[in-house]
């Protein structure tokens, strides 16, 4: 199995492919009474060899995925009630049902919350960044960490990942610096005679080959050296699981000098600025796109150090649709503070906010090559701004261009791109494989799982369906 992607959810099956095997934990009580029931059917058999669809009817939660909500029940019961009741699993060793495994990702283990800024805090609350059998809250104690507000910082989180591989011995499954290409399906026939008998002698390169298949999957891709060499690679898998996040490509706007080079996609420019000294308090205003909690965490950072903000979004301070609406406010009063600035602080009415405008419902129209933008309003009046430089953080999306046609084939809608939360992949819910390929299997926000402590559920469906595809089911 080949598994591109060494995220949350890339880690989480390695440990369940490395023959890590979860049981329901003796004597344990669920706060759930019809799947307590259910998990005394079958005491002796794992969940991963149990019916997960069985398992999951009728729970019901934050996730839309019915194994995510049981995967997350099973690990931490009553979370969303404000409980602390333990995991009602226990994890056995089981080394013979390991099935054969690669985990590739650009960054060291955790892919992107290594390329997040590491004092950001996670909109999650900090136990549920947690992976199976080794709590974060531990991870943080031992380490004399803390949670800020409940929540973690994406530095300990990115931490937390390293030391879960390490700790778990999965690290000899891991490859770190490299870079896919290419995911093409072929038929076995078409690999030379020569090509195969190399293959025969190079294991790295053969994962999960069964005599009887007649296709598989060629993933090509390149290692980058300590020397900062492209060493490339090819490997032959008849199982590959997508992994890969979607924090590859920003999204543009589509309008006129967004390729200008004061106008950026990521947080990070803003950071890079301010730590040059190229922007600061006496700078023409910083323009700011977007309502969602990368534009909030640039408002932030920037109010902090006094930069003028202009910041634009398209939808009503009043949309229910805003994500402000949906966080409660005492354990998100950072976020809460911005959004009051949104409603406050308007062009048309001055408010308490110095350096900060907020207009909403405007579009920019275009960036100008003398740092002048151009906004329309729902009206269609136009107003223009100087600004330092531009922010456009209006989300992002997958990178699936070593995927044939980028991956739209394999989405819900085949006639628009991959997006995680409009236009996922297609995948069965209860093994993760695309409907549409099989033995390609979809996890994390590709598959529309966008919380770490949902991402888990996946990996579970996917887990159980290789070790039955591998055979490794117990006797």
């Amino acid at each position: 199995v080949f598994l591109a992607g060494n995220g949350p959810s890339g880690i989480c099956l390695s440990y369940l492919l490395s023959g890590y095997i979860p049981y329901f934990k003796k004597d344990s009580l669920h706060p759930h009474p019809i799947l307590q029931r259910k998990l005394e059917e079958a005491p002796g058999v794992s969940i991963l060899d149990q019916d997960l669809e069985y398992l999951s009817e009728g729970l019901e939660g934050r996730s839309d995925s019915p194994v995510a909500l049981l995967f997350d029940t099973l690990q931490r019961p009553d979370t969303d009630f404000g409980g602390t009741a333990e995991s009602v699993l226990s994890w056995w060793h089981e080394a013979r049902r390991a099935v054969p495994h690669l985990v590739l990702g650009r960054n060291a283990p955790g892919g992107a919350w290594h390329s997040i800024e590491g004092s950001v805090v996670s909109l999650s609350r900090g136990e549920w960044m947690g992976l199976p059998d080794l709590p974060f809250k531990d991870w943080l104690k031992q380490n004399r960490r803390g949670l800020r507000n409940n929540r973690a910082t994406a530095e300990d989180i990115a931490q937390y990942y390293q030391y879960y591989v390490m700790k778990k011995g999965l690290q000899k499954n891991f490859r770190c610096g490299t870079v896919v290409t290419s995911v093409r399906k072929m038929s076995v026939e078409s690999i030379s005679s020569c090509t195969q008998k190399d293959l025969q002698e190079d294991s790295d390169s053969l994962w999960g080959f069964n005599e009887k298949s007649t296709e598989v999957f060629q993933v090509d891709g390149f290692y980058k050296t300590v020397e900062g060499d492209k060493e490339p690679f090819s490997i032959y898998a008849e199982n590959v699981v997508l992994a890969t996040g979607t924090y590859d490509s920003p999204t543009w706007l589509g309008v006129k000098g967004e390729n200008l080079c004061y106008v950026h996609h990521q947080l990070s420019a803003l950071e890079e600025a301010v730590k040059n000294n190229s922007i600061g308090i006496m700078s023409d205003p910083v323009l700011i796109v977007g309502a969602g909690l990368t534009a909030a965490d640039a408002i932030l950072f920037a109010h902090h150090c006094n930069i003028p903000v202009i910041h634009v979004f398209r939808r009503r301070v009043s949309d229910p649709g805003l994500i402000f609406n949906q966080l409660p406010k005492m354990m998100y009063p950072e976020y809460h503070k911005v959004y009051q600035m949104m409603k406050e602080q308007s062009a048309a009415c001055a408010g308490p906010y110095e350096c900060y405008i907020s207009l909403p419902e405007h579009h920019v129209l275009s960036f100008g090559k003398d740092k002048k933008c151009i906004l329309q309003d729902k009206d269609g009046y136009q107003k223009v701004y100087k600004v330092s430089m531009a922010l456009v953080l209006t989300g992002s999306n997958p990178n699936l261009s070593f995927l044939p046609n980028n991956g739209i084939d394999l989405a819900m809608d085949s006639d628009q791109p991959v997006n995680p939360k409009r236009n996922p992949i297609d995948v069965d819910p209860f093994t993760y494989e695309c409907t549409q390929e099989k033995g390609l299997y979809a996890l994390g926000p590709l598959a529309g799982d966008n919380f770490v402590r949902f991402v888990q559920g996946g990996a579970l469906a996917a887990a159980s369906s290789l070790l039955k595809k591998a055979n490794k089911n117990p006797p």
